[in-house]
């Protein structure tokens, strides 16, 4: 079988930095950023002075919500923050080019008439990866099927993916990326 890919997204040139610039924006934007402590101001307690300024012999002291007592607040408390960097889509685009282009390279990249399988069974999907000779493997398909969904789902090296939801990170991180003739040519469109 031979299949007819665009040079102009298969023979790009590879750009190391472009492709980390945007697997670690994807990484990023994937952080919940969601961790918070309190300062000073938000613990309970401490409005009162603990003694008087003058005259006891210890150290001045305001509050006994303080950093340094037990009980307070932290000194420079985390807050929730957004992690995520902005990247242009002609760098997405480019990003995805070099990967492609690499995996084609490298011989990483299997192109496939269609691949499903009758019954969402583990043992049917592992039998034909293992023909290939494939397994660390990410499947990208041109649309949702439920069955191929469901058999690869126990097996912790092989995942499925449409091309609408194809990620540079999860791209790279596979050693062999298995695509359907419909899903390079729907990439093809998507990423022109």
């Amino acid at each position: 079988m031979s299949v007819e890919l665009n040079d102009s997204f298969f023979a790009a040139d590879f750009n190391e930095a472009l492709v980390h610039q945007v697997i670690t924006a994807y990484l990023s934007g994937r952080r919940r950023g969601t961790k918070a402590q309190k300062t000073r101001a938000q613990v309970r307690g401490g409005g009162a002075k603990p003694w008087r300024q003058k005259g006891t012999g210890r150290a001045r002291v305001g509050s006994s919500r303080n950093p340094i007592w037990v009980g307070g607040g932290r000194a420079f408390a985390a807050q929730p923050r957004s992690f995520s960097q902005k990247i242009n889509r002609k760098m997405y685009r480019g990003a995805m080019k070099s990967i492609f282009s690499e995996l084609i390279r490298q011989d990483r990249l299997v192109i496939a008439e269609e691949f499903a399988v009758s019954a969402p069974k583990t043992k049917e999907l592992k039998s034909k990866l293992r023909k290939l000779g494939l397994e660390n493997v990410l499947i990208v398909i041109e649309a949702f099927d439920a069955n191929l969904f469901l058999a690869a789902r126990n097996l912790s090296r092989v995942h499925v993916q449409e091309v609408q939801a194809i990620d540079p990170a999860s791209v790279a991180s596979h050693d062999h990326v298995l695509m359907t003739v419909a899903a390079v040519k729907l990439l093809e469109e998507r990423l022109q």
